[in-house]
């Protein structure tokens, strides 16, 4: 498997500590912006994203950064096609809440060494769901086409996972965490740093 892995830029609900899960559709930020256009510029000057099949979350945040990259590569906005087992981890009733009104009703809900959720999200879906339907997506994958996806933090995580290993976390392996903005190369079980990202880490940007 030869495929790039970028999350997704900064979002309005990223800033304001919010939760966003998979199907919040919440705009990036000028910050946001200004991290897709650094993908873009970074993509376009590697020189590897060329020729790739492109897929994308169907999320707004995911087909906002999916834009701007594209003008970077040259490539039309409408060749990235859309899969939801992209998404995000949903968050079921935690989904538009901000982090500290449900920390003050329900505790900690994040593990703060690994960035990670430590409880699973009430009504939502939890780590080896996540991977069940990544595991789906790959198996359809034509391996011989080189592919290009742009996801989310938490979702990206576990698909790296899939492919490169991780620390185990509720039996599913789990990727180091990378900024928003992040780019990344897979291929053949090794990982390399494409582009740093400049936004944050962690589940609230997720």
């Amino acid at each position: 498997m030869d495929i790039i892995i970028a999350r997704h830029a900064e979002t309005v609900f990223n800033a304001a500590a919010r939760m966003q899960g998979h199907m919040a559709h919440t705009p990036l930020t000028r910050a946001g912006i200004a991290q897709a256009e650094a993908m873009g510029a970074a993509l376009a000057a590697d020189g590897r994203a060329g020729g790739r099949d492109l897929w994308v979350s169907p999320s707004g945040r995911t087909q906002q950064t999916a834009a701007i990259v594209s003008e970077h590569l040259g490539r039309d906005f409408f060749d990235w096609r859309h899969d939801a087992r992209l998404l995000e981890i949903d968050v079921g009733a935690w989904e538009g809440r901000f982090y500290a009104d449900i920390v003050r009703e329900s505790g900690p809900i994040v593990d703060t060494e690994r960035r990670l959720f430590c409880v699973p999200p009430p009504g939502g879906e939890w780590f080896p769901e996540i991977a069940a339907r990544l595991r789906g997506w790959l198996a359809e994958l034509d391996p011989a086409r080189p592919v290009l996806a742009i996801s989310h933090g938490i979702t990206a995580r576990v698909l790296r996972g899939l492919l490169v290993g991780g620390e185990d976390w509720h039996g599913v392996k789990v990727a180091p965490d990378a900024p928003q903005g992040t780019v990344l190369h897979v291929k053949d079980g090794a990982e390399t740093v494409l582009h740093l990202g400049a936004g944050v880490q962690g589940v609230r940007a997720a």
